[in-house]
């Protein structure tokens, strides 16, 4: 019976620290935590950009990556680009912000 107990005991532990690993993140593959971190950014973000006067004519593409924003696709101007940067690097939870937006 003792032995059981140990066997199970050991079994329960490889399930968890499996899990463990398997829920973590490295530096190309977010955890799970982390995905729906960067979901709400990039939502938050988007919702940003729209909300801005500004930027409403803007085609630009949002995507979320450990807390870093990456802005993509296409603005009218560099005073547009720099605006959507300004705007992106307002939302809480953005670590830094890649601009790679182009102009029309």
């Amino acid at each position: 019976m003792k032995q059981l107990g140990k066997y199970l005991s050991a079994l329960f532990m490889a399930v968890m620290l499996i899990t463990a690993v398997g829920c973590a993140s490295t530096s190309k593959q977010e955890g799970t935590g982390e995905y729906v971190d960067d979901s709400v950014i990039t939502t938050k973000v988007k919702a940003a950009v729209l909300n801005e006067p500004t930027l409403k004519s803007a085609e630009i593409n949002v995507e979320t990556f450990k807390g870093v924003v990456q802005l993509s696709g296409f603005v009218s101007s560099q005073a547009a680009a720099n605006k959507a940067v300004e705007v992106a690097r307002s939302v809480s939870g953005v670590k830094s912000v890649r601009n790679d937006m182009r102009m029309k």
